[in-house]
C-alpha cells in the first residue's frame, strides 16, 4: 500500500522517516500509519474567562462532554502511531477521511482547506536543537471548529506551544476572553515565531564559518557550507508555502474567523514574510561563503605556485653556472678553456658570484612586490 518516494541522507533535521506516497489508484482517504510513528498522547485544555482545565485523556471519547459546553476546547494529539485512535478521533470530531489522510501524510505541503464548518491548516514546525546547530522539523495539523481546536503533531517530544499553554493557564493577555479562532492564531503565531531561534543560530554559524573560511579553509569547511545551504533550503521549503497559506487564510474570509482575529493574522503573515527574508538572506550569505572558499583555496594554490616559481627563478642562473663549471675543460690545451679553473680563489669567487645573483634576484622580487602574501585578508 505504500512506497518510498526518495530517501535523503540525514542532516540536522529530524528525518528518521522517509517520504511516502500512495500507489496510483489508491482509494482517496486511505490512512496508512508509519510503523516507526510514536503512539499518540491526547492533551485536553478546556477554558473560558473564569475556568481552566488541563488533563491528559486516554480516549478521544472523553473529549465529547467538553465539546458540548460553551467553552473553548483545545485537543492536542501528539503522535501518529495508532490508527484506531486516529479513526475514533475522526468520528468524535466528524472529520472527513480526506482530512485524516492529510493529517497522517506527514510530507504534506503547508496549506489551508475550508470545509465550511471547519478549517484545516497544515503547517510545518521547527524547533532548534539544544546543544548543536540544526533543528527538528515536523508537520502540525490544525483543525478549527466553532467550539474546538484540534492539533495533531508528529512527535510528542518537541513543540513550541508551551508558551500558549501557559498564557491560557495563567490568563495572560486576552486569550481567555477570545474564541477558538484566536487560539488558532496563537498556535500559528507560535509556529512562525519558532523559526526565529533557529535562524538566530544559523546567523551565528554563518559568522563562525566566515572566520574559518578566511583564516584556514579546509575540506571540512566545505562540508559545513554544503550542509548549511541544504538546511537553509529545507527551511525555505517549510516557510514559503506556509506564508502563502496564511495569506490565503486572510484573503479568503471564513465564518470561523472573526474580523478582529483577521488583524492578528496579518501580523502573523508579516512574521512569516520576515522569516522568509531572513532565510533568503542567509542562503545568499552561504552562497557567498562558497565563493570566498573557492577564492581562498585558489589564492592558496597561487601562493604555492608563486613560491615555487621564485625558488626556480633563483636557482636557474645558479644551475647554469654550476653546469658550466661541471664541464671540466682542459686548460692545458687552450688558455680559453676556462682559465679560472686554475685560479687560487676561483672556487670562493664562483660561490660569491652565485650568492650575489641569488640575493640580487630576491631583492628584485621584493622591490616588485612579488614576495607579498596575497591571501592575507585584513578585516575591520
Amino acid at each position: 500500500m505504500l512506497k518510498k518516494l526518495r530517501h535523503f541522507p540525514k542532516v540536522s533535521t529530524k528525518s528518521h522517516r522517509d517520504e511516502f506516497y500512495h500507489y496510483p489508484g489508491t482509494v482517496p482517504g486511505t490512512i496508512i500509519i508509519d510503523a516507526d510513528a510514536p503512539p499518540p498522547t491526547i492533551l485536553l485544555i478546556d477554558y473560558n474567562q473564569t475556568d481552566f482545565i488541563r488533563r491528559q485523556v486516554a480516549t478521544p471519547e472523553e473529549c465529547i462532554p467538553y465539546l458540548d459546553q460553551e467553552s473553548v476546547s483545545w485537543v492536542d494529539v501528539q503522535g501518529l502511531g495508532n490508527q484506531d485512535i486516529l479513526e475514533r478521533m475522526g468520528r468524535v470530531f466528524e472529520l472527513s477521511p480526506l482530512v485524516l489522510e492529510d493529517v497522517v501524510n506527514v510530507s504534506e505541503r503547508p496549506k489551508v482547506e475550508d470545509y465550511e464548518d471547519r478549517l484545516l491548516f497544515i503547517a510545518r514546525m521547527v524547533v532548534p536543537k539544544e546543544r548543536t546547530y540544526g533543528f527538528y522539523s515536523e508537520q502540525v495539523s490544525l483543525i478549527l471548529g466553532k467550539q474546538y481546536l484540534l492539533t495533531v503533531q508528529e512527535e510528542p517530544e518537541h513543540d513550541c506551544f508551551e508558551g500558549v499553554r501557559l498564557r491560557i493557564e495563567k490568563g495572560k493577555g486576552i486569550i481567555r476572553r477570545q474564541g477558538t479562532d484566536y487560539l488558532a492564531y496563537a498556535v500559528l503565531d507560535a509556529i512562525i515565531d519558532g523559526f526565529f531561534p533557529v535562524l538566530e543560530r544559523y546567523g551565528e554559524q554563518l559568522e563562525d564559518l566566515e572566520e574559518e573560511v578566511i583564516a584556514k579553509p579546509t575540506r571540512k569547511t566545505l562540508q559545513k557550507i554544503y550542509q548549511l545551504r541544504r538546511e537553509l533550503l529545507q527551511l525555505r521549503r517549510a516557510i514559503w508555502p506556509q506564508r502563502d497559506a496564511i495569506n490565503a487564510l486572510i484573503r479568503d474570509r471564513s465564518e470561523l474567523i472573526s474580523e478582529d482575529v483577521q488583524i492578528y493574522l496579518r501580523d502573523c503573515y508579516d512574521h512569516a514574510v520576515q522569516v522568509m527574508d531572513m532565510v533568503e538572506t542567509y542562503r545568499e550569505l552561504a552562497s557567498g561563503l562558497m565563493d570566498v572558499y573557492l577564492s581562498a583555496v585558489g589564492n592558496k594554490m597561487n601562493e604555492v605556485m608563486k613560491l615555487l616559481t621564485v625558488v626556480s627563478s633563483i636557482f636557474i642562473p645558479l644551475t647554469f653556472i654550476a653546469g658550466i663549471y661541471g664541464m671540466n675543460f682542459n686548460t692545458e690545451k687552450s688558455p680559453y678553456n676556462m682559465p679560472e679553473l686554475n685560479w687560487y680563489w676561483g672556487y670562493p669567487l664562483c660561490l660569491a658570484v652565485m650568492g650575489f645573483i641569488g640575493l640580487g634576484l630576491l631583492f628584485l622580487f621584493w622591490r616588485r612586490g612579488w614576495l607579498e602574501n596575497s591571501t592575507a585578508i585584513k578585516r575591520d
